[in-house]
């Protein structure tokens, strides 16, 4: 269980950190007259790396479906390790020119190769070793692994702006965190090196049922579970990157006034979601998971808008209670996720199934959220107008699980 998910948290601080220092990086790799201009272009290189991300998905999902789930796991921590450590050592612009753009926007899709195999490999993991009526709750600690190392990012990015003043971590402050990548991806790789196959995986070698092209068979065989794993987890990938990546930039940069201790309100309410998503896979294992993933989707629906306007009061407090509310909403629908995708596919071609429908759906819709955030900001002079993008993406997921009729509680 442990090896299972402690390369979530090693990757996803590593992926995610880039979203906390966007504003350091965009200025010194992407110089421009204007603030938000710069901003634009880092967030570009976010989405970049998720651009990244279906191409993961396909060659992992060929190594976990071929070769296993564990030999999937171990690659990935350490593709992710290597393009991190040399981004913390990357020359800036003002070092050598547009090589240094070009340098960074590299390793940042390498980065993505690795996250687009990570998630989904551990999801399959640790759902396939779970009790069958505790999937749910087994497969929660995916995405809760997962949003402890963004959680930890941000820790991290409020520790150095904290104790180092402004020069210094534009400087060299901000290196030290993606510098740390390469102990971390040891870590990961010494942890996962002693795990185990599923069962479910070795039955299936034992018994020489291993698809020769799983990907090809998950696309002919499951072409509506792909689309609509997809489209589940649209708000998913997109709610989370607005409302806890982006959502620091946003509260300093584009709220007027900037809001104190905009990156402790983020760590606070990220918190209180890792606390809250086991919560809701247990619940789904319940009351089944459509039931708990529309509830959330529909109340994510009806009080995005409001809590926007309450977070442009530019107060600590407003946009506390703001994303503490998001935060409870959003792990309603992320806590049930893992056992819900992998309930849609057989065994042979799951890996390759989710990775898929979940990849693709993350780079069109999550990598670009905090681009797509600041471009409606810029673009409508609305601060508010990000909060019309949120209920699009919670109605897409919504339509997909209100028409979902398989692998509810009839699975679990």
């Amino acid at each position: 269980m442990i090896g299972g998910v402690i390369g979530n948290v090693l990757e996803w601080y590593d992926f995610a950190v880039f979203g906390y220092f966007a504003p350091i990086i965009g200025a010194h790799f992407f110089p421009a007259e204007s603030q938000l201009a710069s901003l634009i272009n880092a967030f570009g290189v976010f989405a970049a790396g998720y651009l990244m991300r279906p191409l993961g998905g396909l060659i992992f999902g060929y190594i976990g479906d071929r070769m296993g789930r564990k030999h999937a796991l171990q690659w990935s921590v350490l593709l992710m390790a290597i393009p991190t450590t040399m981004l913390g050592l990357l020359p800036t612009y003002a070092q050598i020119g547009v090589t240094a753009s070009a340098l960074l926007v590299v390793l940042r899709l390498l980065q993505g190769l690795s996250v687009g195999g990570e998630l989904i490999g551990s999801m399959s993991f640790i759902t396939e070793i779970a009790p069958p009526n505790r999937r749910g709750f087994f497969g929660s600690w995916t995405l809760f692994s997962a949003i402890c190392g963004v959680m930890l990012g941000s820790a991290v990015a409020t520790a150095a702006h904290s104790f180092l003043d402004s020069a210094a971590l534009s400087s060299w402050g901000w290196r030290l965190s993606f510098m740390a990548g390469l102990l971390v991806g040891g870590i990961g790789l010494w942890m996962r090196k002693g795990m185990v196959e599923t069962a479910d995986f070795q039955q299936m070698k034992d018994c020489g049922q291993v698809d020769k092209n799983p990907i090809i068979s998950a696309i002919r065989s499951s072409p509506i579970q792909i689309i609509r794993v997809g489209a589940m987890v649209v708000l998913m990938g997109g709610g989370f990157y607005m409302l806890f990546v982006w959502w620091p930039t946003y509260l300093t940069k584009i709220v007027t006034p900037s809001v104190p201790h905009a990156l402790l309100v983020n760590t606070i309410a990220m918190a209180a979601m890792m606390a809250l998503i086991p919560m809701a896979g247990w619940l789904s294992d319940l009351l089944g998971r459509k039931t708990v993933i529309v509830t959330s989707l529909i109340g994510l629906i009806l009080t995005g808008w409001p809590l926007f306007v309450l977070t442009d009061h530019g107060t600590f407090l407003s946009a506390l209670c703001a994303q503490l509310v998001f935060a409870l909403l959003l792990a309603g629908t992320q806590g049930p996720m893992p056992a819900a995708m992998v309930e849609m596919f057989p065994t042979r071609t799951r890996f390759s199934g989710i990775g898929v429908g979940y990849n693709v759906s993350l780079a069109v819709f999550g990598g670009t959220a905090p681009l797509v955030s600041t471009w409606l900001v810029a673009r409508t002079g609305n601060i508010v107008a990000p909060a019309y993008y949120l209920i699009f993406l919670a109605s897409i997921s919504l339509v997909a699980a209100l028409g979902w009729r398989l692998g509810i509680k009839d699975r679990a």
